[in-house]
Order: structure tokens, then sequence, then C-alpha cells
């Protein structure tokens, strides 16, 4: 329920009784992200139906440590989507950092990983497979770091 008071837009909560059942049996469920708790709490503390306190927004703040308008954006958001699926944090529309090798770049790698070692070595290291990744242009430059998670995707074993 959205009311307009001047320009300012204010999202009441009131949760029915399955809604608060659920949020309190996530409060007192192990393991699960802070946040998530925090945010569940803060609904329950907001809920103004019969059942909830229906606190102000300046004691949920005190007794969640939340920021205002984070429980603003959390108001909103209960009352757009729901009171579960306003704790899901948004999914990240593309990486933050876009891959160093594309899919032919990797599979060129793991070929490189399955062949044989350099003369004077017994098999590949993670620095030499960098090296020669570099050598042969497949990228202009990769940590062993990089070519480790690389190989640690694919099934190969190369010795």
């Amino acid at each position: 329920m959205v009311i307009l008071l001047g320009m300012r837009k204010i999202y009441r909560i009131k949760l029915s009784k399955e809604e608060r059942y659920q949020l309190e049996a996530l409060t007192k469920r192990n393991p699960i992200a802070a946040h998530k708790v925090i945010k569940a709490r803060a609904l329950l503390l907001c809920d103004e139906s019969e059942h909830g306190p229906g606190w102000s927004d300046p004691k949920v703040i005190e007794a969640t440590g939340i920021k205002p308008a984070t429980l603003e954006r959390l108001r909103a958001k209960c009352c757009e989507t729901g009171p579960l699926q306003a704790l899901e944090r948004k999914a990240q529309s593309k990486p933050s950092r876009e891959p160093i090798l594309d899919d032919e770049g990797q599979a060129r790698l793991t070929a490189l990983a399955c062949s044989q070692a350099p003369d004077g070595r017994k098999r590949w290291t993670l620095q030499l497979l960098a090296e020669k990744a570099v050598e042969l242009k497949i990228v202009e430059a990769i940590s062993h770091e990089t070519v480790r998670q690389t190989l640690k995707k694919t099934t190969s074993n190369p010795g």
C-alpha cells in the first residue's frame, strides 16, 4: 500500500500471519546471511498488522542498526515484491570484471596444459603455463592464479 504525504511516498508494512511466521523462522535459522537476518528483523518490527509492533522508523533504525535509506528501500521492495523477495539482493546484470579468457582461450589453455611439458621439465607449472599463454598470444597478460582457476573448472588430468 502506498500513501502519499506531501511529495514523499511512505510504504506501510502489514504482514500476514504466514509471512510473519516465515520471517521469524528465517531469523532463527543457521546458517544464514547476516544482512537477511537484519532486514527480516526490520520488517518484523515495521509490521503494522494486528500481530506486529508497528515501530516507527527511528526505533527500527536504532534497534537494527540499518541506515534510513536502506529501511526506505526495504519497505518499498517489500510492498512491491513481497517480504521474502525483499530480503534478496539484486543479481548482477553483468560481472564486475570481464573474464580474461573467452571460451576459445580456455580451450587453448587446457590443451596446452595437457600437452607435453617443455624440455627439461617433468610437467607444466602454473607459472610456465601463464608465460607460455602470453608467448603464444592466447592473452596479453595472465597470472598463474587465473590459470589455476581456469584449469580447475575443467575435468582434465594432465598427469
